[in-house]
């Protein structure tokens, strides 16, 4: 079901679009797209109902930038109030259900630094976290991690060039109160493999398990 949400952003009241589907299982997953893409990116498309199918309610959404028709995200700050205004809905349509905020490199970056600043979600899960741009590892977005008490599920393709080297994003996570990482072999930020082609919708689909896993255990 197409939703509008509404967000008061720091410039005025907007409104953005969402992807709003119950499920079964008294869960909760809001997805967040990446910096390059909205919610209906085939990637996000695929994961979001592959959630679905195991019994989870989910809403995806797009970020105002999208909604304005711009390809460049704005100032974080609009990212954290918009994730904030995600996860009231979404707890409007059922307030028993445990919320868990995951999100796309972008996406699961801005959901981290709103639980930084106080939004309550049951946890993260972050599918390629975005720790630096690539080649400046000398610029590491993790000062807030170390803040957040829920638990973070980590999902990083092994080549992912936001996350070398390797050891520094490892030195990052050890910093966290509960994180767990999955490591996708042979992964890029996409979670594509080199020598196997597969749909973006069947590389979301994949990461399913892993999420579903952590969410349930």
């Amino acid at each position: 079901m197409i939703v509008s949400i509404p967000v008061e952003l720091p410039t005025g009241p907007v409104a953005v679009s969402g992807d709003w589907q119950r499920g079964a299982n008294g869960v909760t997953a809001i997805v967040a797209h990446g910096a390059g893409a909205g919610m209906d990116h085939p990637f996000l498309i695929g994961f979001t109902a592959a959630l679905h199918d195991q019994g989870f309610s989910t809403l995806r959404f797009n970020f105002p930038y999208v909604e304005q028709g711009r390809r460049m995200p704005g100032p974080a700050s609009h990212a954290i109030v918009t994730w904030r205004a995600v996860a009231d809905f979404a707890r409007a349509q059922d307030a028993d259900a445990p919320v868990w905020a995951i999100g796309k490199s972008y996406g699961g970056r801005m959901a981290s630094m709103a639980v930084a600043e106080g939004m309550e979600v049951a946890g993260l899960v972050y599918l390629g976290y975005p720790l630096h741009a690539p080649g400046k590892p000398e610029k590491p977005r993790a000062e807030h991690l170390p803040s957040i008490g829920v638990p973070q599920l980590f999902i990083e393709g092994e080549n992912d060039p936001f996350i070398q080297p390797v050891s520094q994003f490892e030195e990052v996570v050890a910093t966290c109160q509960d994180a767990t990482v999955v490591w996708i072999e042979g992964g890029g930020h996409t979670f594509e493999v080199k020598g196997l082609r597969r749909p973006a919708s069947e590389i979301g689909s994949s990461l399913v398990t892993f999420v579903t896993e952590f969410l349930t255990r």
